[in-house]
């Protein structure tokens, strides 16, 4: 069954759940940030897998992926571009992060991009209604 063919409801919830989804994995993103900052500094422990690049490599890929579908999708039905540009710019500090050596600019460069792109899918959900 393609999308187009769900009722209208249907596909508000499912893409409000894209949206929510994509505010979650924000939060975790974020959560992880801080608990690598606590965990490696205050205590030494987990350096090397809660510094593996390939961590914030996943996540960014399904930063990308969760808001290509909410996001994009949500644009497409409602004709708002705001969410969409507000995505790309939080999606582009998450990618410029991971160009930077670990430390602090890495972790504001992501926070900023995480909490932006939480914003867009709040705005995307706001925008269906």
């Amino acid at each position: 069954m393609t999308p187009d063919a769900l009722p209208p409801a249907n596909r508000t919830i499912a893409r409000r759940r894209l949206d929510q989804l994509g505010i979650g994995l924000a939060g975790l993103c974020a959560l992880h940030c801080l608990l690598t900052l606590v965990v490696v500094s205050a205590l030494g422990l987990g350096g090397h897998f809660l510094l593996d690049e390939n961590i914030h490599r996943v996540g960014l890929l399904l930063a990308l992926a969760v808001a290509a579908l909410a996001i994009g999708r949500g644009m497409l039905r409602s004709g708002r571009r705001l969410p969409f540009a507000v995505a790309l710019g939080g999606l582009a500090l998450m990618g410029v992060a991971l160009l930077v050596p670990h430390g602090t600019d890495e972790f504001l460069l992501t926070l900023a991009g995480v909490a932006i792109v939480s914003a867009a899918h709040w705005l995307n959900m706001r925008a269906a209604h």
